[in-house]
Order: C-alpha cells, then structure tokens, then sequence
C-alpha cells in the first residue's frame, strides 16, 4: 500500500516560488563559464591516474594480429551484457577488450572504503536469476558486485578471448577487406567484421582544473584508483590505519565522497570536505536480503522489479501498483501514490500529475535538508543543504556522512562562493586567503560523462568510410538508427545513451541493447552479408521521428545546479548524460524493436555481400 514518508512537510510550509528563486540563486553561484573545460583530463602528466592498474599486474603477451568475429570495447556491466547475448545468438568468436586487469569495469577499478552501489541491488545487479545469485544485502557492497561480474564472466564463458589490461587506440574501416582493424597499446592489429562500443559513462576519471595542481608535493590520487597502500586497510576491510597522523582533502561531494568521507572522518588525523554543491542525501537502512522472501520469487520477477522500478523513478506508477523498492529514487512516486490512492485515484490529466508531482519535488527536498540539522554547527549544516530540484545530481543515502562532521578532525571547506580552492601550493591548498596544509589530496572529480567523446571514450581514432571521423560525425549532435547503428559506420554497433530508449537500470538497458545487436549480427552473419548499416533514409527518418516525440527536459536541466547531468550548466551545447532517449518511454522503445525484429526484414538497413567469383572460361 502506498504511503507518505513520516517526515515529509505539508506543501504549505513551503514557500515555493521563494524557494524557486533561492535555487536559481544558488545555481548562479556555481555555475562556471569554462563549463566542463574545468576539469583536466587524465592525460600527460596525470595519465597513470587512468591507464595505471594498482590491482592487477600486466601480463606480458604476444600482438594480436588475426580475424574475429565481434571486438567489443570493454568488459564492465556494458560489455559482459553484450559479450552474454552474442553467446546466446550462436556468436562465439569474440574479444572483449579493457584495460582493466579483469571483468568489472567500473567496479573493478572503483575499490575505495565505503563502495557500494547506490540503488536497489535485486535491480541494479543483472541476471540474478540466470546466475542463480542472491544479492547479500539492499545496498550491495562493491567487492560483491565486482565478485559477482567474474560469476556472469564464468556462467558464459566469457574469459578464453578476453583481452585485459588493453587500451583501444584506433578503430579504422578497412574497405578493401570489409573488415575494422582494431589497434591498441599492446602492438595488437585485429581485423574485425563487427565492432562494439561498450564503453560505459564511468569510464574515464577526470581531474580538477585547480591552480597549481602541478606544484603540491604531497600524495595526490583519484577515488578510482585507491591507494591502499598508502592508506593502510584493503578493499575488503578498509581499515586505513596509515591516515592516524595525516591530514588529507577530498575535493567533490558527489556519490562516490558520501561514501568514503565516513572513513576518512574514523581514520584521519584531519579530513578537511571540499564542497562546490552538496548532495542529497536520504538515509541509508540497509537490509539484508531475506533468503525465504528471495526464494519465494515466481520465474520473471526480476524483470517485473526492474520494470517497477522503471515507472516509480522516470515514468509514473499505475494506479494501485505498489512500490517495491520504496527508497529515495522512488519516494516522489510512492509518496503521490498515496496521496491519489487517499482521493480514491481521480482521473488526472499528465499535466496534473506532473504539477502534482512538481510540488512533491519541493517538499521531498526540504525533508532532506533537515536531515542536515543533526549536524551540531549550524553554519555547517547550512551549507550541507541542497538547494536544487530532486534529480539535478545523482540521490545519495548514508547514515554516517552527516553525523562525520560533528567530529573534530572533519572540517567542511565550501567553496560555492569562490567557485573552488583558490590554488594548490607544495603544502596544501588555499581557501579565501588560507592555507591548509595537507599531506593527501583524493580526488573524488567523477569521471568525463557528459564532455567531448574523445575526452570521454580516449581512442584517438575512429574513422568509418572514407576515413570520416566519429568525433567530426557527431560533433553537433547524435545521428544513429536505432541508436544503436550509424550510416557510414558499417558494422559498427554502439551502446549507452545515443537515441535509444533509457532505463532506470542501466543493466537493463545493456542487456536489451546486446540482445538488438546479438539479433542484427547473427542475421547478417546467417545471411552471408558482409557488412550492415542503415541507410542514410532510413537514419535520417528514425532521428526525425525521435526527435519528434522528445520530451523537452531543458527547462528542468538548465535551472539546474551545474553537474554532469546538464553538461556543467552549459546551455550552448546539447549533451546531456541520457543522449537523446526514446520520448514515449523505455518499454515502448523495447516495443518498436521486438515488432521490427520479429517482421524479420531488417529495415532500415542495408546488407552488401562480396561479390562471387566466377569460374574462368
């Protein structure tokens, strides 16, 4: 039954144009004119902070220099999705290329105290039924999850042509051959008929653009890359016993610093919190998974919770349809649910609901700003108040980030007003004037989600017919079939957000997309064609059409504190983390493509076989 949070104020204690206008005032205040060009890349001098592995050492092995099936471009979430439905279509000859030490991606590299994913893990992890795992608890823990992708990695037999510790240097079309060369770091030339880009947002970290971050002597690494030993303890018990007599910074307040700030705040001699905008943060209460209610399940019930999910976090619940996760990224849907459910569920028009809707977002958000008043200095917990709409930045949960800042070896250092440190110096940092002397700088910068796809995907080269560039292609804008296909990109398949139907689990939204893909190649495969693509028709009509029944989010994203989920508050620029999606929706984009395949044409795109030889006369 739906019900409304216990502590959610009435809508008239709030004064709701006023606390408009105090978030438009509060976005002005951070939004910088370099937009994402603030951020440094992890290149140059800083590129061990992203091609250095500090888990797992290289192995040396000989150049790959002959045919494949299927290169597909990682071996995260996204890739092992792709790599398990190419098994199912009957394609077994395939690489998965990373350059990580093993399978993972995002949770092979993040190991920092702390990790844990950050929804409902029975939907964020995939194919638990399949695997036949059970998750231990809500709120699963990183080194769990990371365990649980080597057993998808086994359960497919995935591992045999697995390519680790590989970065992608050059994806090239080759037109005399029909085939890509794939080249990478390791001296590898791989010809290949088809190629996957499976490589998810949180790829590549990015640093930030502080003054003088070359001149601090000090220890400097980034949350994706936790040094360990450094900080004493290890992933699986983070005990960073080596911090008792240091003073160390973490610059960024997003997801990732929620969870490691507590550690820090029990270990470190000092911890000083570099904030530009706080998080929401909800309370965490988590539950382990009881075994009897997970047995229990009748066969597709995952799907039927991620589907839940879906509607209670982007979409709207059907009336009496309870929410089955009932946490922060579905409390605005449950708690309408409740009220329509008290009203005996009028019929409203979307409009309604969404104004509705609109006044629920104020009132969730000043529920989690009180939660701040728990930390005893009231300045401090000012400033730890977010003020923005539900959504401008990822929805955080922890019972121990705000109770850290009643310990006197944690300071809050905001910076909204300067709009960051003022420098870095051999010692430290400085803040209006001040220097703060640190031993450690961790950087908690996030990852190059919503910047320039070379920035973002690291492959210096792409280049489809006639040598044409990805990066040129795309440079003002997505133009794909499907959002998965590209004319002039023949046998090339891409994956994420392009112009493709969004899930609310991203692990969905890969295991759909590598089921498209597994289909389309494995027909053309069947069909002895060599290569595949959309025609520019059919790729020209399919944008037209999406674009057609877009939702316009660009009121809401650009009232928006700055994040990487509206491009750094950059409004000149058309990039946004979810790319173009479907705008009827997640299940009626699954819809328009199981009716495509199953009319078994494949329309849209444009099969060419090599010509036959004939027999001399």
């Amino acid at each position: 039954m739906p019900y409304l949070h216990p502590d959610l104020p009435a809508a008239e204690t709030i004064d709701i144009p006023a606390m408009r206008a105090k978030y438009l005032r509060e976005r002005d205040r951070r939004i910088k004119k370099e937009a994402n060009d603030q951020y440094v890349p992890a290149s140059g001098k800083w590129a061990g902070l992203y091609e250095t592995d500090p888990y797992t050492p290289v192995a040396p092995r000989d150049p790959i220099t002959g045919e494949t099936d299927v290169v597909i471009l990682g071996a995260g979430y996204c890739g092992m999705m792709v790599a398990a439905q190419l098994k199912k279509a009957g394609i077994d000859n395939f690489h998965n290329i990373d350059h990580g030490g093993n399978f993972g991606g995002t949770w092979y590299w993040n190991r920092y105290p702390g990790i844990q994913c950050d929804n409902d893990s029975l939907v964020y992890m995939p194919l638990l039924e399949e695997t036949g795992y059970m998750p231990s608890k809500k709120f699963a823990d990183g080194y769990e999850i990371h365990d649980h992708c080597q057993m998808i990695a086994d359960h497919f037999g995935l591992r045999k042509n697995a390519l680790f510790h590989t970065l992608i240097e050059r994806l090239v079309w080759d037109e005399k051959i029909n085939r890509w060369h794939v080249g990478t770091n390791r001296g590898d030339d791989i010809k290949a008929r088809f190629v996957v880009l499976a490589m998810g947002p949180l790829n590549k970290p990015k640093l930030p653009g502080i003054p003088g971050l070359d001149s601090f002597k000090g220890k400097i690494f980034h949350t994706a890359r936790w040094d360990y030993d450094y900080t004493g303890g290890e992933w699986r018990n983070p005990e960073l016993t080596k911090l008792a007599d240091k003073k160390v910074a973490i610059i960024g307040t997003g997801a990732t610093a929620i969870q490691v700030v507590p550690y820090l705040a029990k270990h470190a001699g000092q911890t000083y919190v570099i904030q530009r905008t706080p998080s929401t943060i909800d309370r965490r209460n988590n539950q382990p998974i009881d075994p009897h209610w997970y047995n229990s399940q009748k066969p597709g019930w995952q799907n039927e919770r991620i589907a839940n999910f879906h509607r209670a976090a982007m979409e709207r619940l059907i009336p009496g349809e309870p929410d089955l996760v009932q946490d922060i990224w579905t409390e605005i849907s449950h708690n309408l649910s409740a009220d329509l459910e008290a009203e005996g569920w009028p019929e409203i028009t979307m409009e309604e609901y969404l104004a509705r809707r609109d006044v629920m977002d104020y009132r969730v958000m000043e529920r989690l700003r009180n939660r701040c008043d728990v930390v005893k200095d009231p300045a401090t917990a000012e400033a730890l108040k977010p003020y923005y709409r539900y959504l401008c930045k990822r929805p955080a949960s922890n019972d121990d980030y705000y109770p850290a800042f009643n310990q006197p070896n944690v300071t809050l250092i905001d910076v909204a007003e300067t709009q960051g440190v003022e420098r870095l110096t051999e010692k430290g940092f400085v803040h209006n004037g001040v220097e703060y002397e640190i031993d450690c700088l961790i950087l908690a910068s996030g990852y190059e989600v919503t910047n320039d796809l070379d920035r973002r995907w690291g492959i210096e080269r792409i280049e489809g017919r006639g040598g044409l560039s990805i990066y040129d292609y795309w440079r003002e804008g997505f133009q794909t079939f499907q959002g998965m296909t590209a004319h002039n990109f023949p046998n090339m398949f891409f994956t994420g957000f392009t112009q493709a139907g969004a899930n609310a689990s991203n692990s969905k939204t890969f295991i759909d997309q590598g089921f498209h893909i597994g289909y389309i190649a494995s027909e053309a495969l069947k069909r002895g064609a060599t290569t595949v693509e959309p025609s520019q028709e059919a790729q020209d009509e399919y944008v037209r059409h999406l674009r057609s029944i877009a939702v316009d989010n660009s009121a809401f994203t650009n009232e928006c504190t700055p994040s990487y989920f509206n491009n750094e508050g950059d409004q000149t620029k058309k990039r946004w983390i979810f790319g173009e999606p479907w705008g009827e929706g997640y299940y009626a984009f699954e819809d328009m493509l199981a009716k495509w395949r199953a009319a078994g044409k494949l329309d849209g795109l444009v099969l060419s076989s090599e010509p036959e030889l004939q027999p001399a006369e």
